[in-house]
């Protein structure tokens, strides 16, 4: 067994974590809040990548878990410490295929003249879900920001990521031959 570590550590086991750098916070921390919904918002990717869907938009959803993975070590470190090794950071490419992949599904898809109720079929209505996951943890990373740059890259990628599986749900229904449920305001 040499080499790997075991799941359990039993140092969490009074409601405490450590942050990358060492410090000790308790586990409803902020810091600890955003990158366990980003997590959360990882799991829920992941159901999505395995739904019956395109190769493309699954290879697509694959690299934002990667991406969502890098966000969470960003969200994890502790800005009083340097961390021990190179940790991976968010990129503005990163975002900026975000902004292709958009703009590529909505040259396929009629202009939106209202909002869409979410719903019609299980993989469109669980995308809606994934993207409100999405807003709620860009959401709780603006709180913990404060002036590092870092984190901005995080929240613009949470912002054009929403977006994103805001459009692919709409894809998705053309896809699957769904009609899109406009919202009427009953004024």
């Amino acid at each position: 067994m040499t080499g790997e570590f075991k799941i359990y550590t039993k140092t969490g086991d009074k409601g405490e974590t450590s942050l990358i750098g060492g410090t000790r916070v308790p586990k409803y921390h902020d810091r600890i809040e955003a990158y366990g919904t980003l997590d959360e918002l990882n799991s829920h990717v992941g159901f999505l990548r395995d739904q019956d869907i395109d190769t493309h938009t699954k290879n697509m959803l694959l690299e934002i878990q990667e991406r969502l993975f890098t966000a969470e070590s960003v969200l994890a470190l502790d800005p009083a410490h340097k961390p021990l090794r190179k940790l991976p950071v968010i990129h503005e490419a990163d975002i900026v295929l975000l902004e292709k992949e958009i703009d590529k599904m909505n040259e396929t898809l009629e202009p939106l003249t209202n909002f869409i109720l979410p719903g019609g079929h299980p993989t469109v209505s669980y995308c809606h879900i994934v993207r409100t996951v999405c807003r709620r943890a860009e959401r709780i990373t603006i709180k913990i920001a404060s002036d590092q740059v870092i984190i901005e890259l995080v929240i613009k990628y949470l912002n054009r990521l929403s977006d994103y599986l805001f459009v692919l749900s709409r894809k998705l229904a053309v896809d699957l031959d769904i009609d899109e449920t406009p919202w009427k305001a009953r004024i």
